[in-house]
């Protein structure tokens, strides 16, 4: 591609002006490109003009790492990209898409990509350059400040290197790596972050390999993800019934083992299986001594495979944050197999779905070794996890399932090998780190399959997925506060609040009371006669659903009608404030009736047994005989005289007529239950040499 003289000089003119001095320290990489560009006769072959100078730079960074220059990437993203990519608007930053990804491509095959300065720069800049791709977007930074990088750039380029991010929990990941820089992202410390992510590598690596799980692992080739408990002042301690004992715990990618610490050795390794169907629970447990629960700082592990919960301490002087890492880990591998055995994955999508995990960990590892351990919400930075808690993270799911298939797999490794659309893949990712996988890896990598949850231009499936669900999580968010907001304390406070919101229904229930006890007889008398005739027409159910409309109607008019109008509140009326020894007597006395209210459910029960089992004959019979002519009505009267009878008789029970009937009738009814004997009741209490054992 021909370039005019115009455009040497163009960057000549930036050269001498020190136009990209807010990009530079000292001197940068930056400055020394641009002066090459500026003085060197090729150098100007590789400058496009619709892309700013960073844009340029990061493309010509990239037509280096592909050998190719780069009037020959835009002729090759010309060919593959569509009509709508290629679009004036989004061409310029598209395009360096394109570039980026099939740079970052090849790049993360190079085992130690990590450790090398320039990949690190080289990604970031990649970041920088996304904000302000095009020639006319360059003035939107602002010169005078250090360079930062916003959510959305970080987004878009980080997830195209697996063990940097992923498309799930990129945002999480941003705002936690920016929680002291105002939401931008500073080099220092993405620099940090990537440099965590190199010694928690290492860490596994050195885990791994000296390991005394190793014979134990060889038949699964698991890996280990983490240990815990070799150090004495930070022990791990195993309960299980009411023995403890210390030891060290290791998280492979399929089970949990812990090895009992003896006098110089450990005994033989307790798997606790997280790959396997076997209905596992895992949760946070509460433990103390001599049983009482006071310490928030344990993992119980629950299965059908043990005949007891296995509760698994971690003992620190404050807070519980090594428990909450290990629960969140200990899950994500249990969340991971589930996913798996869900979806029924084998060979090459298996290994994909255990490297997202242990990648997932790596990240969190790395965040804990640069940020305070306090300040991170394990479960967030956990993909697994944090679709178990998102709404429509069942989606996100099957959408990832979906992208796993081999058919999505072969199409985006032609891709990523002719094209380079796409970003490589979890599994190829590990491999690069060094790491073995099972028996399918080996075949998966020399064919180079890879998995791109990211494309050029456009949103996809899983990216469309994650958007839903931020934005359905945000209105939960939204839901919570409003719910926080409302809570009051106090049992009267409380009490007062809800008599205030059941108003509408306590006045509805006693008018229909004063219907039924024919206060007003006229009033009843034309209710009573309305209702039978909407029960004999049957329009009982069109009845119900008038109701429903009515209710329908009445809040769209509302909302019609209060557009732009503050909330209405509810107001109470707050009762005269209660010492503590009020309230606590008054807790007293509700716990006494919800005791005597149990008393009375048990004796009703209890007389009912007494009646099916005929202690007292005489009642049995009257209540056999009154079974069988219900039973008669229900099989032999068509259900709307039922509903009709049913009404009727109960609606005109206090009626002047049958008034005094129906209370004489209810007495001889009392008279016959209170005559009905309960069943008898034997308390056993368990003997003390049971509780020993």
């Amino acid at each position: 591609m021909a370039v005019s003289s115009k455009t040497r000089n163009m960057l000549e003119g930036l050269v001498r002006e020190g136009s990209f001095k807010w990009l530079l320290g000292k001197r940068s990489s930056f400055e020394e490109e641009f002066e090459e560009m500026g003085r060197s006769p090729s150098a100007p072959s590789n400058w496009i003009p619709e892309l700013s100078p960073v844009a340029n730079i990061v493309v010509r960074r990239c037509s280096k790492i592909l050998g190719v220059s780069s009037s020959e990437l835009q002729e090759s993203f010309n060919a593959v990209a569509s009509e709508s990519i290629k679009h004036p608007s989004r061409h310029a930053r598209n395009f360096l898409e394109y570039c980026c990804f099939r740079a970052l491509a090849l790049s993360t095959q190079v085992t130690s990509h990590l450790a090398d300065k320039k990949f690190r720069r080289l990604t970031y800049d990649m970041m920088l350059a996304w904000e302000v791709p095009a020639a006319s977007s360059q003035p939107s930074l602002n010169v005078e400040e250090d360079a930062t990088v916003g959510v959305e750039a970080f987004s878009r380029i980080a997830p195209a290197v697996p063990i940097i991010a992923n498309v799930i929990i990129c945002e999480n990941l941003f705002e936690v790596l920016t929680s002291s820089t105002g939401g931008r992202l500073q080099f220092t410390i993405f620099d940090k972050y990537l440099t965590g992510l190199e010694r928690a590598i290492k860490k596994m690596k050195t885990q791994s390999e000296s390991s005394l799980l190793s014979v134990i692992r060889s038949t699964k080739g698991e890996r280990i993800l983490e240990m815990d408990g070799t150090v004495t002042t930070q022990p791990v301690l195993e309960h299980v019934g009411i023995s403890t004992w210390p030891g060290r715990l290791t998280l492979t990618d399929h089970a949990l083992y812990f090895e009992a610490l003896r006098v110089v050795s450990y005994d033989k390794a307790k798997i606790y299986d997280l790959s396997d169907d076997l209905k596992q629970i895992v949760k946070p447990e509460l433990t103390g001594p001599w049983g009482t629960r006071l310490f928030d700082k344990a993992v119980l592990y629950k299965s059908i495979s043990l005949s007891e919960p296995v509760v698994i301490e971690f003992p620190e002087l404050k807070g519980h944050t090594r428990r909450d890492y290990w629960l969140a880990i200990m899950r994500e591998i249990l969340y991971v197999h589930r996913f798996i055995n869900k979806f029924q994955m084998k060979g090459v999508q298996r290994d994909e779905a255990l490297s997202k995990a242990v990648l997932g960990i790596l990240r969190l590892q790395a965040v804990q070794d640069i940020i305070s351990a306090n300040s991170v919400r394990c479960e967030n930075l956990l993909m697994f996890n944090l679709c178990d808690q998102l709404p429509g993270g069942d989606l996100i799911l099957e959408t990832l399932a979906n992208m796993s298939t081999l058919r999505e797999l072969d199409r985006t490794n032609s891709s990523t090998a002719g094209g380079g659309m796409y970003s490589i893949s979890a599994m190829a990712m590990v491999s690069n780190l060094g790491f073995v996988f099972g028996p399918s890896s080996s075949n998966s990598t020399e064919a180079g399959l890879v998995v791109g949850e990211i494309a050029v231009g456009e949103m996809s499936s899983m990216e469309r997925a994650v958007k839903e669900s931020r934005n359905n999580y945000k209105k939960v968010v939204l839901a919570q506060e409003t719910v926080d907001g409302v809570k009051v304390d106090g049992i009267d406070t409380n009490v007062a609040v809800m008599k205030e919101l059941l108003l509408p229904v306590i006045e509805v229930g006693s008018w229909l009371l004063s219907l039924a006890y024919w206060d007003d007889p006229l009033k009843s008398s034309v209710f009573c006669l309305v209702l039978t005739f909407i029960i004999c027409r049957e329009w009982l159910s069109y009845a119900f659903a008038l109701v429903f409309i009515f209710f329908a109607v009445f809040m769209v008019l509302t909302r019609c009608c209060n557009q732009g109008r503050p909330v209405d509140e509810v107001k109470v009326l707050a009762p005269p404030p209660m010492s503590t020894m009020v309230q606590l007597l008054a807790v007293q006395n509700a716990i006494t009736e919800v005791e005597q209210l149990i008393q009375d459910g048990n004796i009703f029960l209890l007389k009912l047994r007494g009646l099916f089992l005929s202690i007292f004959p005489q009642a049995s019979e009257k209540f056999a005989v009154t079974l069988l002519l219900m039973a008669l009505i229900l099989a032999f009267v068509p259900v709307k005289y039922i509903v009709l009878l049913t009404f009727v008789e109960t609606f005109t029970r206090y009626s002047p007529p049958r008034k005094a009937s129906t209370e004489r009738w209810m007495r001889r009814m009392r008279e016959w239950w209170f005559s009905v004997p309960a069943a008898p009741v034997i308390i056993e209490r368990e003997k003390e040499d049971k509780k020993k054992k």
